[in-house]
């Protein structure tokens, strides 16, 4: 018997509710309407700041990178960080302009379409960011965001970064029992008021540029996944350094860091989350550390997905132009029906990764780290009170050790498995999905474009370097895969042993 997938009481054979399936729905009366303005009005900044400085600009500065692999876009930076992207998706209540997290990812796609390099100049910042917030350290994430602020005042940009990745450890961090089989080697030994921390991260997007590193280490290497502390480091902290700078093939702007800590003392004001600070939760710190996770990715898996819908456009955008000014056998290329057939593809790609990570934004919205602050109330709330008026009512609050506590509870104790198995699944399938579109439109391009797609002045070849690092960071694609698998099929099925002990 045929049962409708729209219908509020189906389950599909894999356990899958109305409500697993259709995210978009349920926020459609939930999400603030002004969300969409907001939307708008970040895809003209974006648009306006292509056409200024990132359209003129991507070629010659990849080529510049190709002839200096050491160069450093600092131009690039200093631009983003006047033009206030580095404070514009801050919350108000830590001094930021306060955009919403939903209106990022359409942002990103639209930079992205022009150079992705330059996307994640600034996407990597707000990982950064989504990693104090999913922490729920408010005096923390004040402190930072007020340098950020500080630095778009003077000039000088004050960058965040994520550091997770080590040399013998990377895809393996983004689950707790993959954690505990890996080889990590960032190790935090417990001193009186602080840590003394030693190891190597490895491939941190903006490490060269970024002011705070976030990092991710362990008081005991082998129990990581139940020892695991997040914690602050800024660039001149003594026991710190700058390492090499990976030579990528792509996304060349945007440089790849080895961040190394010697003998480096980080202080508990600079100490995210650690096992001190979850001992009263009811969950252990291991499963603490898959719910921070697992909120972090969900958000910034987005990104990557927005990342890929801007390069799928990009190349579509550009092998529309050439088949419109080419001919063949006196014919432009534009009239020939198997080009067309092609292009509509590629324009579905593009649609299709739009729409994923807007699902994803959905699922963020309703049940992950955007869902306290789209609470419609507290949304408008914000949106509408002058930063400072927001900053002096919120500040007594941030400072008080108590209110955290239930914002920790709120967030890591109370959260459903089920919400976040949705954020999750959902976003590691707009990962893949996102990247695997991208590559596929690059190898489209250069299949109609033929040598001259190989050609850098016609950029197609970029984006098909570009595009490929979009499948290996923020866990491979293989791995995605399996995430989604985990949280959307595999989860309810006792015949899948492997899942059924969590």
């Amino acid at each position: 018997m045929f049962t409708n997938i729209f219908l509020p009481d189906y389950v599909d054979p894999a356990g899958l509710s109305f409500a697993d399936l259709n995210c978009n729905l349920a926020a459609i009366s939930r999400q603030p309407r002004a969300i969409t303005r907001e939307v708008k009005t970040v895809i003209k900044l974006a648009r306006t700041f292509n056409e200024a400085v990132v359209r003129p600009q991507a070629l010659e500065m990849d080529r510049q990178i190709q002839a200096d692999p050491d160069y450093l876009s600092w131009e690039w930076v200093q631009e983003a960080n006047r033009h206030g992207f580095y404070t514009m998706w801050i919350p108000k209540m830590f001094g930021g302009k306060g955009y919403s997290f939903a209106s990022l990812a359409y942002f990103l796609e639209e930079i992205s379409s022009c150079c992705v390099a330059m996307g994640n100049l600034i996407g990597a910042h707000y990982l950064g960011l989504a990693t104090l917030v999913a922490s729920w350290n408010l005096s923390l994430t004040r402190k930072l965001s007020a340098e950020v602020i500080h630095g778009e005042k003077t000039g000088k940009p004050c960058l965040l970064d994520f550091a997770i990745t080590e040399p013998e450890s990377g895809t393996d961090t983004s689950e707790a029992d993959l954690l505990d089989k890996g080889r990590v080697a960032c190790q935090a030994v417990r001193e009186n008021g602080g840590y003394r921390v030693n190891g190597t991260k490895v491939f941190i997007s903006n490490g060269h540029f970024s002011t705070w590193h976030l990092v991710l280490g362990y008081e005991d290497v082998t129990r990581p996944s139940e020892t695991f502390l997040f914690f602050a480091v800024r660039r001149d902290a003594e026991g710190f350094s700058l390492g090499r700078k990976e030579h990528k093939m792509g996304q060349k702007a945007c440089p790849a860091s080895e961040l190394i800590l010697k003998d480096c003392f980080v202080t508990d004001a600079l100490v995210c989350l650690d096992r001190r600070q979850t001992r009263r939760l009811a969950l252990s710190h291991r499963e603490i550390y898959q719910i921070i996770f697992d909120s972090i990715c969900s958000s910034s898996k987005a990104g990557v997905c927005a990342f890929g819908a801007g390069i799928a456009r990009g190349v579509y955008e550009t092998v529309l132009g050439f088949a419109a000014d080419t001919k063949i056998n006196g014919s432009f290329m534009l009239n020939l029906e198997w080009v067309q057939c092609r292009l509509a593809d590629m324009l579905r790609n593009v649609v299709v990764a739009r729409l994923l990570y807007a699902e994803v934004n959905f699922a963020n919205g309703l049940y992950g780290l955007n869902k306290m602050l789209q609470v419609k109330p507290l949304y408008y709330f914000f949106r509408y009170l002058p930063c400072r008026l927001v900053l002096a009512l919120s500040g007594p609050m941030v400072k008080y050790t108590w209110f955290q506590s239930i914002l920790r509870k709120i967030q890591f104790d109370w959260k459903k498995r089920t919400e976040l198995e949705r954020t999750t699944g959902w976003a590691a399938m707009a990962k893949f999905t996102g990247s695997d579109l991208a590559m596929e439109n690059c190898r489209m391009g250069l299949a109609l474009m033929g040598q001259a797609g190989a050609r850098h002045a016609h950029q197609v070849e970029k984006f098909f370097r570009d595009a490929k690092l979009l499948q290996i960071y923020e866990g491979t694609n293989q791995l995605n895969r399996m995430e989604a698998f985990k949280n959307l099929i595999g989860r309810n099925r006792n015949d899948v042993h492997m899942f059924t002990d969590r």
